[in-house]
């Protein structure tokens, strides 16, 4: 092998050598032929005969060396990349439409790769589950959804049956979350949020601390030293990243605990929204938790799912916020999932665009390459002449493809990688989990070379096998144009189109509807103005949650000092209190209301408000009053509710004087009075709101309680300004220190801010969907002046013809203009069938608009054929504007 490699970069040496060897056997044939008694004249004349020409003995022996082969090729190479140079256009456009096909293509597989593949640094992620209580009806809470799917906390006894009888885990960990307070030596404030976890919980995982060390399974035994670990953001936001920080003792609930790890940057594990640290406890001490538990090889989902719900079901409900008269099921969904919710479905989405849009590269390259093979039939019949055999032919035209496909793989992995980028920044945040990183790596680098060396098979094989497959001589007398044989390949370019066109229409009428129901969500009218509103949550310290009358008191006594240094304020002109800032979340609760009996629940939301609430939010008032001072000064039981309230639980009365209770506020963990009844004294005007499980604005029953009633831990404040409120969003910290200098502001933007959160998500599928439905729209505007322009070229002598004989340029411009739009109407027909049946799969991702709109179907249809006639009129004109001598004398 080396020695036929030197020979390869030796090669006016090897031919010496060559020659050199020939001409030795001759001589020595001639020596032979004398020493038989010839002449020396004749010995050589029948040595020569006997030996054959030494150039043709030559080329045999070239022909059989293995150096040869990759000679030939590299000659291949060579004028592959000289073709392609001399015709620059068509190398650009079939060069760019690979890119765009195998540039997309990557992006979608790199983002498919890092979340499905690598989206958590964790052992065997893929095999660990979590659980979550489904209901068979739907059932309210404080996570602010009417959900059917929740999350499920396990108590004590719970966990010690899982740990005891369960045969599906091969190990699992418990976790909770909790907020201590934090006794910095100034002040005593709540701490971050974080999560108390089992002891093997980082073992489970797999993943090592960046400093110190995780939790031993002494740590969770009664009498152990108190420690925690860290997470890296909550290093680095409150401590600076100091390496000092380590070891040192943290007053947590009033408790030494010594901090002994912090864990790597991509670690975020147990309530990632809300772990910054985590404290340990042993698995057969657990108070509650929830689970993860890495199966069994063999155990299904569905089986451990059964086989926990038995039992959770077997064991007896001890607790009165236990939920045991709903009828419920636990079902196992994998840890992923659970993280990246229906992001899964986008990914799939984008997907099947992405694929379509390969199609439409790969569609549209074949059908340059085989009408560039089809103009270039008597180039191949007189390479044949000359003696280039068939497989020599297709080797040429394979290469071609090759270095096409090459070139374009490599501008497609340049627009990949700027196209990952962006991507990565589209995603809106939480969506993904904060371990994913969205990045190229080898197997999608080789999957895109792959793709490449795919798309080189696919669109050069056929186009060669089409050249050589017929005999080539008769293409030597004239051009072979217009031959039946032309006409064929008239009908497969023809093809190739349509798909195009059909494919293209799929993308755009996808995208389309995630473009009419983004603007059905933006423009849907909100009922309130969320224009120049700031808001903020406070993170109470402890000592505003003691007993029950005085932490009310002094949370009530806060509250309004607050409203008034915030009333006070230059630019201000309302402000209000309340719960959580909407439409963000509500609590729900079953509607009790006197006189009015029901069997089944009154689903209703409710808020916690202040009596400036309406007027800052911009909801008018419809009957009735709102709140007064007086309300909420004395903690009157009154009650405002909305038009829906209204018109589902009072259809033909005045809801005015009537009492209504909620029944959340009865449970008994909750520090609220309970069995109480609201008067109700207003009806306000309705406002739409959006859940986090549930896309569309909406329209739901609320009724609002005055925030001076209900003791909740939280307390959240808006303000209305005439103007920008970011200047007094920057001043609320210090204004709300002049008031207590242990509060503190745990959250705060504006509601148009919090509303755009809520547009990221469709944000992100219009512009992904759009642009791969743009890029195909492009590609078959490529395709389509492509085959028209090549078309016409082909009928230039019967267009000179039809000239000569008296037809108008009008006449001419309209027929080639109707076979273009034929091709244009056979794909929007055969587009629309395909998008009727698969627009269905889009359904969960859009809202307010149908999946078969007809105004979305009109607009792409007439977009596509404006587009498809503008690609044809070029070449239309050109076709009107031929001088008929010239096309009569044209081959």
């Amino acid at each position: 092998m080396l020695r036929q490699i030197r020979r390869l970069f030796r090669k006016s040496r090897a031919e010496k050598e060559l020659d050199k060897e020939l001409r030795f056997h001759i001589e020595r044939q001639v020596d032979d032929n004398i020493a038989a008694g010839m002449p020396p004249a004749e010995a050589r004349r029948r040595a020569q005969l006997e030996f054959g020409g030494i150039e043709g003995v030559k080329e045999e022996v070239r022909d059989a060396r293995w150096e040869n082969y990759l000679d030939n090729l590299i000659r291949d190479f060579g004028h592959a990349v000289r073709t392609l140079r001399r015709d620059r256009r068509f190398s650009l456009v079939a060069i760019l439409a690979l890119a765009l096909g195998i540039g997309s293509s990557t992006v979608v597989f790199s983002v498919l790769d890092s979340v499905f593949f690598r989206a958590l640094p964790y052992k065997d992620f893929n095999q660990s589950v979590v659980f979550k209580k489904h209901f068979l009806r739907d059932h309210g809470g404080f996570d602010g959804e009417a959900v059917k799917d929740g999350g499920y906390y396990f108590t004590a006894e719970e966990l010690r049956a899982v740990r005891e009888q369960n045969h599906v885990f091969a190990d699992f960990v418990t976790y909770g979350g909790m907020r201590p307070t934090y006794d910095d030596g100034k002040s005593v404030r709540y701490f971050n949020f974080g999560s108390v976890v089992s002891t093997n919980a980082f073992e489970y995982l797999g993943v090592a601390p960046l400093m110190g060390r995780t939790f031993s399974p002494e740590d969770g035994k009664p009498g152990a030293p108190p420690v925690f670990v860290m997470n890296y953001r909550l290093w680095q936001g409150e401590f600076g990243g100091d390496s000092k920080v380590l070891g040192k003792v943290f007053v947590l609930n009033r408790t030494p605990t010594t901090l002994v790890g912090i864990m790597p940057a991509q670690f975020n594990a147990f309530d990632p929204h809300y772990s910054n640290f985590w404290l340990p406890i042993s698995l057969d001490r657990a108070p509650y938790g929830q689970i993860i538990g890495r199966l069994k090889a063999g155990v299904s989902l569905q089986a451990a799912g059964a086989d926990m719900d038995s039992i959770v079901h077997r064991v007896p409900k001890t607790h009165p916020w236990q939920v045991s008269d709903e009828k419920f099921t636990l079902v196992a969904e994998p840890l992923l999932d659970s993280l990246i919710g229906n992001f899964k479905k986008t990914i799939y989405g984008l997907l099947a665009a992405v694929l379509l849009l390969l199609l439409i590269a790969c569609s549209n390259v074949a059908n340059l390459l085989l009408a560039r093979a089809t103009a270039r039939e008597r180039e191949m019949a007189m390479r044949a002449t000359l003696g280039a055999t068939r497989g020599r032919l297709i080797r040429q035209l394979l290469v071609e493809s090759f270095t096409l496909a090459a070139a374009g793989s490599v501008a497609g992995c340049m627009l990949a990688y700027f196209g990952v980028k962006a991507v990565a920044v589209l995603i809106p945040g939480g969506t993904l989990p904060e371990e994913t990183v969205i990045r190229m790596n080898a197997p999608v680098f080789l999957l895109a070379l792959g793709a490449s060396i795919l798309t080189a098979v696919v669109c050069g094989l056929a186009p060669a096998l089409h050249v050589v497959r017929s005999d080539l001589q008769p293409r030597l007398s004239g051009s072979g144009k217009g031959t039946d044989r032309t006409y064929r390949n008239g009908k497969l370019r023809g093809g190739l189109v349509v798909s195009e066109v059909a494919l293209s229409i799929v993308l755009l009428i996808g995208a389309g509807l995630l473009m009419r129901s983004f603007l059905v969500l933006t423009r849907v009218d909100l009922g309130f103005n969320p224009k120049n509103v700031l808001y903020f949550v406070l993170n109470l310290p402890p000592t505003y949650n003691t007993d029950l009358a005085g932490s009310l008191e002094k949370k009530n006594a806060l509250t309004r000092q607050l409203l008034e240094r915030l009333q006070a304020q230059p630019g201000v002109t309302s402000v209000a209190e309340f719960a959580e800032p909407p439409p963000l979340k509500y609590g729900y609760s079953n509607a009790i209301i006197t006189g009015k009996p029901h069997s089944e629940r009154w689903e209703t939301r409710y808020e916690m408000c202040s009596r400036g609430f309406f007027q800052t939010l911009g909801v008018p008032l419809v009957r009735g009053r709102f709140f007064s001072e007086d309300d909420e000064l004395a903690a009157r039981d009154v009650m405002v509710v909305n038009e829906s309230f209204s018109r589902e639980f009072f259809p033909n009365e005045d809801p005015l004087g009537h009492k209504v209770k909620l029944e959340e506020f009865d449970l008994p963990y909750l520090a609220v009075p309970h069995n109480l009844y609201f008067e109700i004294v207003g009806v306000v005007r309705d406002y739409k709101t959006r859940g986090y499980h549930d896309p569309a604005w909406q329209t739901f029953p609320l009724a609002f309680v005055p925030y001076s009633v209900v003791n909740f831990n939280w307390r959240a404040f808006m303000a209305r300004t005439a103007g920008d409120p970011g200047p007094l969003l920057k001043n609320a910290g210090a204004l709300i220190h002049t008031i207590d200098p242990g509060v503190q502001i745990d959250e705060s933007g504006t509601l148009e801010t919090a509303l755009r959160q809520f547009y990221r998500g469709p944000q992100f599928q219009l512009a992904t969907l759009a642009s791969f439905a743009g890029i195909g729209l492009v590609l078959v505007v490529v395709g389509i002046f492509s085959v028209m322009a090549y078309t016409v070229s082909l009928q230039t002598h019967e267009i000179g013809v039809r000239m000569a004989l008296g037809a108008q340029q009008t006449t001419i411009l309209g027929h080639v203009l109707l076979n273009g739009f034929r091709l244009v109407a056979a794909g929007v027909l055969i587009g629309v069938l395909a998008s009727c049946a698969l627009m269905r799969f889009l359904a969960s991702e859009i809202s307010g608009v149908s999946t078969t709109d007809p105004w979305t179907f009109a607009a792409v249809i007439a977009m596509v054929v404006l587009v498809g006639l503008g690609a044809c009129l070029l070449p239309a004109r050109r076709a009107a504007q031929v001088d008929p001598l010239v096309a009569l004398r044209y081959e």
